[in-house]
């Protein structure tokens, strides 16, 4: 199998690519991570290629972790007796609760808690913001809007509000049977879509406590604003730039992604970047030159995952697609430029033992040379905190926690194992001399750097440190 780069990959799956030999080419190529869409697919196409990721999994001898993302709430105009109808700039376009069907002056929308929350003036986008209307009255049975942007439009096109703080829950009852499918499949991160509070975040982890890592999709503007207190609740954020790009200017989209990356590392949480990264490869075998840059960008912001959707889950050429990201990466990771970029973020350890035992063995193991960082972890925080130092060299995780392990996959430079027996501080030395020689090519002279706790195997009681030569 092909080396890892630290930036990690995550390839979505779809009819592109849901087969046992599709998905061994994708880990093949660099792959680490698989995001079930769940807007698309039946949950035996799911259970399919989850069954597929394990077996790949066992066989080559690699940790795979998988992410589910929900639907989320998903809000749409009724249908129209004759469609596409023609909307005219400056015409008055009218949605209401009227749930027959529309015709080019009106429409069904059966949403009712929308008409409590607009007020006059503010914008509402048709269709990934096609049709852009303007709120010029609104009552508990209609919104009557003037139309900027107009054109051809037809039933059941989605709606974005921005500015609007929407009164739903993120969580439908099709989200609710999706996370229960998830725990019973051996899942390791959901993917949390419509966050707009942290109060969205507590919902999800009422109800799957600490069994899954909750990655909390930015894809909103009110997300944008509550940003702070999101990361404190999440796990890990992923960036959907496509739906946030919709209701926000485009032109602060690139500020906004080195914004959330800076800050994801400082906060320790593992940050994604997603959406449109190589889109031109869905039929494309190459590239446009802006993708390119757009991937390099995002490596160069400082992200731990870099993902790709319809490119492998529909596109015609999901391996090169794969492959020329990891192109993109190992070359960025090679330019001098990046490290001075990456060194250059402000981090601060904070004042606890393991804090400084973490950042102690990444100016060991580049002053000395060493092959690999090695942390032995029971919860995966001393791990995460290694990664967010951003060391010169690999970070190889063990842990007897075959979920940690998984989890661990998606931070940077992190290169995990789940290892099936108990260890002790003596033999968990041996086991990191042979994973590096294993693993990392390391050979009989080299040296590593171990970090572990004493009690061993004991959640957040990293305190030791240790040179090891292979």
């Amino acid at each position: 199998m092909t080396p890892f780069p630290q930036v990690k990959m995550i390839a979505t799956l779809g009819p592109a690519s849901s087969s046992y030999e599709m998905i061994w080419g994708l880990v093949d190529a660099g792959a680490t991570l698989f995001r079930l869409n769940m807007s698309h697919g039946t949950h035996e196409t799911h259970a399919q290629n989850i069954t597929f990721i394990r077996q790949v999994e066992k066989n080559v001898g690699r940790t795979l972790a998988i992410l589910l993302d929900l639907q989320g709430p998903k809000l749409r105009i009724g249908s129209f007796k004759a469609a596409p109808v023609e909307l005219c700039v400056g015409q008055l376009f009218v949605l209401d609760n009227d749930p027959t069907e529309g015709d080019e002056g009106r429409v069904f929308l059966p949403h009712p808690e929308i008409f409590s929350v607009l007020k006059v003036g503010q914008s509402m986008l048709i269709d990934d913001g096609k049709i852009r209307l303007t709120v010029a009255e609104v009552s508990p049975t209609k919104i009557v809007t003037k139309v900027d942007v107009g054109g051809m439009l037809s039933g059941q096109k989605g709606i974005n509000l921005p500015g609007a703080l929407l009164p739903f829950s993120a969580l439908t009852s099709k989200d609710k049977t999706d996370i229960h499918f998830g725990l019973q499949h051996d899942i390791d991160f959901l993917c949390m879509s419509f966050v707009q509070r942290p109060e969205d975040i507590l919902e999800a982890r009422s109800i799957v406590g600490n069994r899954l890592a909750l990655i909390a999709k930015i894809e909103k503007p009110s997300a944008v604003e509550n940003f702070e207190q999101i990361a404190d609740k999440a796990d890990a954020i992923m960036i959907a730039r496509g739906d946030l790009g919709v209701e926000m200017p485009q032109e602060d989209l690139p500020g906004l992604q080195k914004h959330f990356i800076r800050r994801c590392r400082q906060l320790g949480k593992p940050v994604i970047v997603a959406t449109q990264m190589l889109e031109s490869m869905v039929q494309s075998p190459t590239p446009t030159r802006a993708e390119v840059s757009d991937v390099a960008t995002a490596v160069y912001d400082g992200a731990d995952a870099v993902m790709l959707t319809a490119e492998t889950a529909v596109g015609a050429y999901a391996l090169e697609a794969l492959a020329m990201m990891k192109r993109i990466i190992g070359r960025v990771e090679e330019d001098g430029l990046y490290r001075s970029i990456v060194d250059a973020v402000d981090i601060l350890p904070e004042a606890t033992t393991s804090d400084a035992i973490t950042e102690s063995a990444r100016l060991v193991a580049e002053t000395i040379k060493a092959v690999a960082i090695v942390t032995y972890t029971a919860s995966g925080l001393t791990t995460q905190r290694a990664s967010r130092a951003r060391p010169t060299v690999p970070i190889l995780s063990i842990s007897a926690h075959r979920s940690v392990a998984r989890r661990l996959v998606l931070s940077w430079g992190v290169r995990s194992y789940f290892v099936d027996l108990e260890l002790n501080k003596e033999n968990f030395i041996a086991e990191s001399a042979h994973y590096a020689k294993n693993y990392l090519s390391a050979v009989a002279g080299d040296k590593i750097v171990v970090t572990a706790g004493v009690p061993f195997g004991q959640a957040g009681s990293t305190n030791s440190l240790r040179v090891v030569t292979v």
